[in-house]
């Protein structure tokens, strides 16, 4: 699909904005052919004593001028309005695909290259789509000042016009090298935002490795080359906005020879022609300016486009362009709590589950896996054996190669958004705070009760730390919680998942940041919660073996063992060895 087409896609999930843009900006280019035609006339009757006297000409010029400010008025802002929409319903897409996708899958640039995509390309983006108005006053301009030329004087009409002609064919022959300079100056900024986020975010290891030079030397050497592209852009940008200028300054000057010879050698070509032909000429010069920006510009946002585009996870292009509600007036929809789950959790059972990373081989293969309801069951094995992807793939975070997966000897068709709250809640290894309140990033909009909050605190073994902070529950925890500690952040986010009252939890090692006693106490409180939780843990460490109902031991992407603690520490060489490297202090992850 084109990019003009996309373009005039996007400006129809506006349609009533874009028609009053359109019928504004086409008034705003159309309004001064009858200055033109004014001018004509003044001068005609300076020539032949026909036509306006002084004080109608000044009378026109100043109702014209009070006119002509109040539709610019009101087309600029409805201009405003109708680019934001498009802007939002643009970032509204990208979001409601990402967040539809496999989590480990939906997002596979750098969160600053996915910001400047959002940023940036949209913001290129719904100005092109802006300036499709433009371009329909143009040609309503062209159409009418056209034919009223043509009346006048054919030959001086085809010069007027053939500026037009030339620009296109300029812009026409330099798309590709807008494009190919676009695209390197987006990706380099796309570079520096990475940098630039990657630096806030781990700032204590830069202070710990002494890596403060290094880190500032990359971040110049990106700001280097991001500065040569955008040069280079900004450069070719600028050089055919002179040549365009300079095309229409050269059939200016043809004209008015043309034209002055015109009305010297005696032909029917009065005073009052040659200033209307004279008024046309500034008029039809921004006109070819703005139309050969547009066309390049069309070229930068067929970029911006194809960068978007990557974020859709395999859509098709109109995908990014589909009309939806954006909520921008009234009160905020309310956030609801996902349905109930219908039956409850009897048996999760998964068979000839397997996974690939792309070019890398097998991560897991041949999973074979039963948890009933009420479990405890502990996924265990050395770096590298499968265990996150095994999880990941049960829950949908990457879409597995093949395999089965039912709840309750119900095929699960759509894992991604089958295992949500409140059937299932799931606490990654590295938890994911936000620079809010506790509170807030606890809750996430859920419309809980003070003591619900407390209660999902004290079984995450979090009470201690809450008491000691000045502000409660309204601390903010800073940007990803740096203001915490690793084990705060852990049980903050097994907080949050208890507040879901699932059936099902998930942990990927969550308790590698605590001490054996504050683990042995969140591992008891969870098994006495009420009501029957079941429980998939990913852990090594002797709490959590020690309570499992049973143990899933993985070697190479493969189950090579099963059963209780007791068990396997008779039967199974594997976890005896991780089993007494955790006796003798060394972590098998």
């Amino acid at each position: 699909m084109s990019t003009f087409v996309l373009i005039l896609k996007m400006a129809a999930t506006q349609p009533g904005r874009w028609f009053l843009n359109a019928l504004g900006w086409s008034t705003i280019w159309s309004m001064p052919i009858l200055t033109a035609l004014i001018a004509q006339q003044f001068f005609s009757r300076l020539e032949t004593g026909a036509g306006f006297t002084v004080p109608t000409l000044i009378a026109f010029f100043l109702g014209y001028g009070v006119a002509r400010i109040i539709v610019m008025m009101l087309a600029m802002y409805n201009d405003a309005h109708f680019m934001f929409r498009m802007g939002a319903t643009l970032r509204r897409n990208m979001f409601d695909r990402i967040l539809s996708l496999p989590g480990a899958e939906a997002v596979q640039e750098s969160p600053g290259e996915a910001i400047s995509r959002f940023r940036d390309d949209v913001e290129l983006v719904e100005e092109t789509a802006s300036w499709t108005v433009d371009l329909i006053g143009i040609t309503t301009f062209g159409v009418v000042g056209g034919i009223i030329l043509w009346r006048t004087d054919p030959t001086v009409t085809a010069l007027v016009f053939a500026p037009l002609v030339v620009v296109i064919l300029i812009s026409e022959r330099t798309g590709t090298w807008v494009r190919r300079y676009r695209e390197a100056a987006r990706e380099a900024t796309g570079h520096v935002t990475e940098a630039i986020g990657e630096m806030f975010s781990a700032v204590q290891g830069i202070k710990v490795a002494d890596a403060e030079k290094p880190v500032i030397a990359n971040l110049e050497r990106l700001n280097l080359v991001r500065m040569r592209a955008e040069v280079k852009d900004k450069v070719l940008t600028e050089v055919l906005n002179s040549v365009f200028w300079n095309v229409i300054d050269v059939g200016t000057g043809v004209i008015l020879l043309v034209a002055a010879r015109k009305l010297r050698g005696g032909d029917e070509f009065s005073v009052g022609d040659f200033a209307l032909f004279v008024s046309f000429l500034s008029l039809s010069t921004d006109a070819v300016h703005v139309l050969g920006l547009f066309v390049a510009r069309l070229r930068q946002a067929k970029v911006s486009y194809n960068r978007m585009g990557q974020l859709m996870g395999g859509q098709p292009a109109n995908a990014l362009v589909r009309r939806v509600k954006l909520n921008l007036t009234g009160p905020l929809p309310p956030v609801e709590d996902s349905p109930p789950s219908g039956s409850g959790l009897e048996t999760l059972r998964v068979r000839d589950l397997a996974y690939s990373y792309d070019g890398a081989g097998p991560a897991i293969q041949d999973i074979e896996l039963d948890i009933p309801k009420g479990s405890f069951t502990v996924i265990t094995g050395r770096i590298g054996s499968g265990k996150t992807t095994l999880l990941r793939a049960i829950l949908g975070l990457v879409t597995p190669d093949r395999g089965e997966i039912s709840w309750n000897n119900q095929t699960v068709d759509d894992p991604s958004n089958f295992f949500t709250p409140p059937r299932t809640a799931y606490t990654p290894q590295v938890p994911k705070l936000f620079s809010m309140s506790l509170r807030d990033n606890l809750l996430l909009g859920l419309d809980r009760s003070d003591d619900e909050v407390i209660d999902a605190i004290e079984a995450a073994v979090m009470e201690p730390d809450l008491a000691r902070m000045p502000e409660g529950l309204e601390t903010s925890v800073g940007p990803l919680g740096v203001r915490l500690s690793g084990g705060q952040i852990q049980r903050t986010a097994t907080a949050r998942m208890l507040l879901r009252h699932p059936e099902l939890v998930v942990f990927d090692d969550v308790s590698s940041a605590l001490d054996v006693e504050t683990e042995a106490k969140l591992w008891d409180r969870l098994l006495a919660t009420d009501g029957a939780v079941t429980s998939l843990v990913v852990s090594h460490r002797h709490p959590a073996l020690s309570r499992a109902d049973q143990i899933i031991v993985m070697r190479d992407g493969r189950v090579v063992a099963r059963g209780t603690a007791k068990e396997l520490l008779d039967t199974s060489e594997e976890f005896r060895a991780m089993w007494n490297a955790n006796d003798n202090g060394h972590a098998s992850e």
